[in-house]
């Protein structure tokens, strides 16, 4: 049995999930979020708790207990609370800007990346670091990710654009030759 699929989730003082045969909603106070449930996946509220079990004890169903679990749980976390991520941009001349929706970066190249957030996603800045926050974490993360991939930090000065909590391994340069 699945460690994480046979924790229940205990549903917070002004949050309502409903369940279907096909989806999982959860309505807070800061919105409403759905999921698709797995078809082999039971899920049950009761007491203020939502419990999963599983149909079958195959491969793919017993992967698929604590990823429903683990999913419902983010559900839960961000219709009360959200999420957030915080990317560091380091270098000279680097930086980011929020105009609405969108955010403007210079990173050395010959021109600014201006990056359309999805829909749900704010951000905002502060110095060199970028705030993100969305209440699912699924959209929250790719969106980090995509504005992590316009400059990737480089191992020898450590310039880019980096998780707040991510840390480069650093290498030396080239060493200076000896005279002959």
């Amino acid at each position: 049995m699945s460690r994480i699929g046979k924790q229940s989730i205990e549903i917070p003082k002004g949050v309502t999930v409903s369940i279907t045969p096909e989806l999982i909603t959860a309505k807070g106070p800061k919105g409403s979020l759905t999921l698709h449930r797995h078809k082999a996946i039971e899920v049950k509220q009761a007491d203020g708790h939502l419990t999963f079990e599983r149909s079958g004890n195959d491969k793919p169903t017993r992967a698929a207990h604590g990823l429903m679990r683990a999913l419902a749980a983010n559900l839960v976390t961000g219709v009360v609370k959200g999420f957030e991520r915080q990317l560091e941009i380091n270098g000279v001349g680097y930086r980011a800007e929020v105009k609405g929706g969108t955010v403007v970066l210079t990173l050395g190249y010959s021109h600014p990346i201006e990056y359309k957030l999805p829909e749900g996603v704010s951000a905002k800045v502060d110095k060199n670091i970028l705030h993100l926050s969305a209440m699912d974490k699924q959209l929250l993360g790719a969106a980090a990710a995509k504005i992590r991939s316009f400059r990737a930090p480089e191992p020898y000065k450590g310039k880019g654009v980096k998780y707040a909590e991510e840390t480069i391994q650093r290498k030396a340069g080239k060493a200076a030759g000896k005279g002959k």
